[in-house]
């Protein structure tokens, strides 16, 4: 086993999350989970980099906890409407198709929370990443915090000081975490309206992103014309965007990140993640160690575990407003 890998299984929270925590209860859930999304990949080449784009986003805001799934209710907003997500945020149907098979096959056994960690490993194996024992045992949220989504995760138009802040907040203080975890940005796409502002005005100068290499800055605006329609999709890699590879590191290198954030990783002048951004580039096996380590660590952020929260039978809502609809159907008003 890759001794980075063995370190991350030595950590306390491991005493709660293990691997193998379905074994015995729901031994087909990878399979599901795995055939949903060849299913899916065969119509929307983008859901892979969307299931982990969407992990992310739910582990930043009070740890991995399946918040981000929860639509709106009575007692909270939901994460969906903060700003990070709105409009961008995307797979939430394919979980729901998820859970509805695991349901069938193993009722009130696998949290949402699981499946979307094991979602987003078997999306990076699917597109040419890494492998690696998820540990498994969470439990789901039983609200959203659509205040902390707002501001707990990282913006695109980041620095790296900020980015170094942003994940030093939620416990993941190794730089490689960062810059590991920064490379899933390897596929999948962006929004052109958190790429304009590099191409045409950056830090209100009226001017592009002198960072930006200036073939890579005419193809974008091509593609984001200024004053253009914002929701246009850009490729994150120009190269490989649907492949899980260390190409994103060499576009770096190239001054051809996407976003800015990205791109500070290694055109910040004298900053420490650069000699990482070379390793990665240098060699995909190092990347992917990285990486998959990297994940463990944002897997085990905060879980909620033993007697906590709840396995949530429709990741949308919590079940007792599950309980309480039904009631309502039948006459009889539930405060579940």
């Amino acid at each position: 086993m890759i001794s980075g890998l063995k370190m991350c299984l030595e950590q306390p929270v491991f005493a709660q999350l293990r691997p193998d925590f379905y074994f015995r209860t729901c031994r087909q859930v990878f399979d599901i989970i795995g055939n949903v999304i060849v299913d899916e990949l065969s119509s929307d080449p983008r859901i892979a980099a969307s299931l982990l784009r969407l992990h992310f986003h739910d582990c930043f805001v009070n740890g991995c906890d399946a918040s981000i799934l929860l639509d709106n209710s009575t007692s909270f907003r939901t994460e969906k409407d903060a700003a990070p997500n709105a409009n961008s945020a995307r797979g939430f149907d394919v979980i729901d198709r998820m859970k509805d098979e695991i349901e069938l096959a193993c009722p009130r056994t696998v949290s949402c929370a699981d499946i979307l960690t094991i979602a987003s490993q078997i999306s990076v194996l699917l597109s040419g990443g890494p492998w690696w024992p998820v540990p498994l045992g969470r439990r789901d949220s039983l609200q959203a915090f659509f205040d902390l989504a707002n501001t707990a995760l990282p913006s695109p138009f980041f620095t790296l000081d900020q980015l170094k802040k942003s994940f030093a907040d939620v416990g993941l203080n190794r730089l490689s975490d960062l810059v590991a975890l920064s490379g899933g940005h390897t596929f999948g796409r962006a929004q052109c309206q958190f790429v304009t502002p590099r191409l045409y005005n950056f830090n209100g100068t009226n001017r592009p992103d002198p960072s930006l290499n200036p073939t890579y800055r005419d193809q974008l605006r091509r593609l984001c014309p200024q004053n253009g329609n914002g929701t246009v999709l850009v490729n994150f890699d120009p190269v490989t965007p649907d492949g899980f590879d260390q190409q994103y590191y060499t576009n770096l290198r190239q001054g051809k990140g996407l976003i800015q954030s990205d791109q500070e990783l290694f055109s910040t002048p004298r900053a420490d993640t650069i000699p990482l951004v070379e390793q990665y580039s240098n060699n995909r096996f190092v990347f992917f160690q990285a990486f998959a380590e990297a994940m463990i660590r944002m897997g085990n952020l905060k879980p909620l575990t033993g007697t906590q929260g709840e396995i949530r039978q429709n990741c949308r809502v919590v079940n007792s407003r599950i309980r309480s609809v039904k009631n309502e159907d039948h006459g009889v008003v539930s405060s579940i």
